[in-house]
Formats: C-alpha cells, structure tokens, sequence
C-alpha cells in the first residue's frame, strides 16, 4: 500500500465525514424550521443545498479516481464501494432537507393543524435515524446500524397515522386541504429520510463484516 493510497483513503474519510456533517446540519435546521415555525432557518436550508451537492460531486470524483489511480482491494475496496453509495445516499438526505424547509416556508404562514405532535414525533425520529446512521459510520458499529434498521419500523408506522389522519382531515373540512397537504409532503420526505439513514445503516454492516442486509425485511415477509 503506498503513501499516496493511504493519503487518498484518509482524505475520502475526511470528506465523506464532512458531507455528512453537512447534510445533518441541514436536516437538523429543516426540521427546526418545521416544528417551530421558523421560515429564515428554511431559507439557509434551501440556500445551501448547493453546498451539499458541490460536495457530493467531489466525493465521487475522488472515489473514481482511486479507483483509477490505485485498483484497491479486499477491504480498501469494500470502504471504497460503500462511500460511493453512502454519498448518493447523502446527497438525496440534503435534497430531502430542501422539500421540508420549503414546506415549512408554506407552513409557518398558516395556522398549526391538530397532527403537529405526530409530525414532530416523525421529524425526531428520522432525525435521531441519520445521527445514529452516521455515527454507525464513524465507529463501524454494526450494533448501532442494526438499531437503525429497527427504527425504521417506528417511522412507517407514525407516517401512515399521520397520512391516515391528514387525509380524513382534508375530507371533513376542505379549508385544510392547502395545509394539510403541505404537511403530507413533509412527512413524506421525512420518511424517505429515514430509508436512506437505514440504507447507510445497511452499508456500514456490508463494511465492518461482509453481510448483504438490502432487502431483509422482504426477504423474511415472504418467508412468514
């Protein structure tokens, strides 16, 4: 292993780290603006996305250029494949910070609607979903990535209340249709969020052992 490879390895460390910080800065910031109805902590998130997708692009410049340079292997390779997807996944976190910013731009001008607590309870648990994620990358805690993938289930289940009752809210009084449909679409964001802390989650298992895990929700649904 040369001293330009380990260079190389340990500057992809630094900024994949990095763009992490980022996007949970950003996530953090639109959630803030979501629960507490703060419309200039959604205009810094919109703001910077450019940022994160700036960085993204870096990040994978310089993964293919590893690739190119040095032809890792083994365990080099694997770190190497897992920073590539975790990047996208990161990528698509910061997008998804950028929808409910602006939907918290649209709801702060209106009045709260009665699933608030649902919604923060969603928004905290997505949020807590990437720490741990990322954090799981950070140590290569497979413990921690699997706590992920559990919490995963939580998510779903506050999202299809929260869409249940929205939807029966729109029904009942078409007033709220504007608000309500706002705060479907953040919920929404905020679940897919989740899914790519819990692809990250999965990715970080591939890392510290081996073990393909995409998918075992699945798996064992058709095997019940």
């Amino acid at each position: 292993m040369t001293i330009h490879f380990l260079r190389d390895l340990e500057k992809l460390k630094k900024d994949i780290l990095t763009l992490g910080s980022m996007v949970e800065d950003a996530t953090n910031k639109s959630i803030i603006s979501l629960v507490e109805r703060r419309p200039e902590l959604a205009e810094e998130v919109i703001q910077g996305d450019s940022l994160i997708d700036a960085k993204e692009l870096q990040v994978e410049d310089d993964v293919l250029k590893i690739l190119a340079l040095h032809q890792p292997v083994a365990i080099d390779l694997r770190f190497i494949i897992v920073v590539l997807k975790v990047n996208n996944d990161l990528e698509r976190i910061g997008d998804l910070a950028t929808n409910i910013a602006e939907r918290a731009v649209l709801l702060s001008q209106h009045e709260p609607i009665d699933v608030q607590n649902d919604l923060n309870r969603m928004a905290d648990a997505a949020l807590e979903m990437l720490r741990n994620s990322l954090d799981s990358l950070v140590n290569r805690d497979k413990n921690l990535a699997r706590k992920v993938i559990d919490q995963d289930n939580e998510v779903d289940a506050i999202h299809y209340k929260l869409w249940t009752a929205l939807q029966e809210l729109m029904c009942n009084d078409p007033t709220f249709v504007k608000r309500a449909a706002a705060a479907q679409s953040a919920a929404y964001h905020l679940e897919r969020i989740a899914d790519h802390a819990t692809n990250i989650a999965e990715d970080v298992i591939f890392l510290t052992s081996g073990e393909v895990v995409r998918h075992e929700k699945l798996r064992q649904q058709r095997t019940n």
